[in-house]
């Protein structure tokens, strides 16, 4: 186990709404601002809200109709691409200070830095290096950060998340001894990094409610409960965790995949999901070969309407082939599609994984299938990329694309399901 070591998280504070605030000339502190797209029902979950906002007691990830009406606030369109530009440029900040090597970017809007080495080098504390990096970032982009300092990387994330918010200047500090004696009984358990409301609810159904109940607990129930997942939870309760960022760097999963998700804006028919569910499939089948990669197996999933009880449904299948070929996978898929999807039930999120991705070299044909036409498809592959990407992703579209329900010409102007921005 590594020892010794002083670990910071850094998160930027309510960044899509402070970047909003930052471009309109706004304090964000003091801007009632939600980012969520107007365009979308009232039921639409705000993306960020402004500090000034969380401070009068709104969640940070409602839905708009959730805002009490008496409350005055600006609704900003999401900008993906210029939240990616604002935290390209707080990276570069990052870096004055840290080696890449040293810094594990976990989202857009925060990392984890392995400070150990530099603490003596700069001849600084983690708490005073910590402050000059986000007065740096303050300077630089106008968006205040927060941070968590801590002797491995989960009590570094559980002073940001927790102790950060109860102290003035917003720097939680934490090792295994204050965890215990600060946090051991801090409700409710979902606070805590990895903790969801399933696992949570689960605990509390036992009458376990704390971290400390949980290291109490009997292991072996713990073990039945949660399977391997118990040893991270039991481990987590003393505050303890043995990764590192180096573990992170040098970290190669035993198989690749690849996978496209989208929550439908209204609930579609069968037919109109399974036109989705191809688009998807086609559009994967592009990055394959952009990647130069290939698959030969297919994970569907397929979320009803939530106005109905139903189990979503799930199903993986096996091709014949080790292929990037997007007429063979949308077969495959759509084969998949009808053994798995309740014909009468309106659908509302999709989400298809290529798995056991592996490199184009590895491509395997079988007896019914003719080398010559696939490779003629792969080279209008090739050729659909590269019209793609010298004129946009809506240069060249196929007929599916027009139909009505379709979804692709819309998606091509999004950043992670939302819109781009200018």
């Amino acid at each position: 186990m590594a020892q010794n070591k002083t670990y910071v998280c850094i998160d930027l504070k309510s960044f899509y709404a402070s970047v909003e605030c930052m471009e309109r000339g706004l304090n964000p502190m003091t801007t009632n601002l939600v980012v969520a797209d107007p365009e979308r029902s009232e039921k639409t979950i705000c993306l960020a809200v402004s500090p000034s906002m969380k401070a009068l007691g709104i969640p940070g990830r409602c839905r708009v109709f959730q805002i009490p009406k008496n409350i005055e606030y600006i609704m900003a369109p999401p900008r993906m691409q210029l939240y990616i530009e604002y935290s390209a440029d707080i990276y570069a900040v990052y870096l004055k200070y840290i080696s890449k090597e040293d810094i594990h970017v976990y989202s857009i809007d925060e990392v984890f830095m392995d400070v150990t080495d530099y603490l003596p080098m700069y001849q600084m504390s983690a708490k005073e290096l910590s402050m000059k990096i986000m007065q740096d970032v303050l300077d630089t982009t106008g968006i205040t950060a927060t941070a968590g300092i801590g002797t491995n990387l989960y009590l570094a994330k559980i002073a940001l998340d927790i102790t950060a918010k109860h102290v003035e200047d917003h720097i939680g500090i934490l090792d295994e001894e204050t965890y215990r004696k600060t946090l051991w009984n801090h409700k409710p358990l979902k606070d805590f990094w990895r903790i969801g409301a399933g696992i949570s609810n689960q605990l509390e159904r036992i009458g376990i409610y704390t971290m400390e109940q949980v290291a109490a607990a009997d292991e072996s129930l713990l073990y039945k409960m949660f399977g391997i997942d118990a040893e991270l939870l039991i481990d987590h309760a003393w505050g303890r965790e043995i990764t590192t960022i180096a573990d992170i760097k040098t970290y190669k999963p035993k198989s690749n995949s690849i996978s496209s998700g989208q929550v439908l804006g209204c609930d579609y028919s069968y037919e109109e999901g399974k036109l989705v569910v191809k688009e998807m499939a086609d559009l994967l089948s592009l990055e394959l070969v952009d990647k130069g990669l290939v698959t030969d197996s297919i994970t569907l999933h397929v979320g009803y309407t939530n106005r109905i009880e139903r189990k979503s449904a799930h199903g993986t299948i096996s091709m014949t082939v080790t292929t990037s070929s997007a007429k063979k996978i949308i077969e495959y898929t759509l084969k998949l599609y009808e053994q798995i999807v309740h014909r009468y039930t309106p659908i509302h999120k999709v989400n298809l994984t290529f798995n056991n991705v592996v490199d184009e070299m590895y491509q395997q044909y079988d007896l019914f299938t003719d080398p010559t036409e696939l490779e003629r498809e792969h080279k209008m592959q090739k050729a659909m990329l590269d019209i793609k990407q010298k004129f946009g992703k809506n240069a060249i579209l196929k007929g599916m694309n027009l139909q009505e329900g379709a979804t692709t010409r819309e998606r091509n102007g999004q950043i992670g399901g939302h819109k781009s921005g200018t």
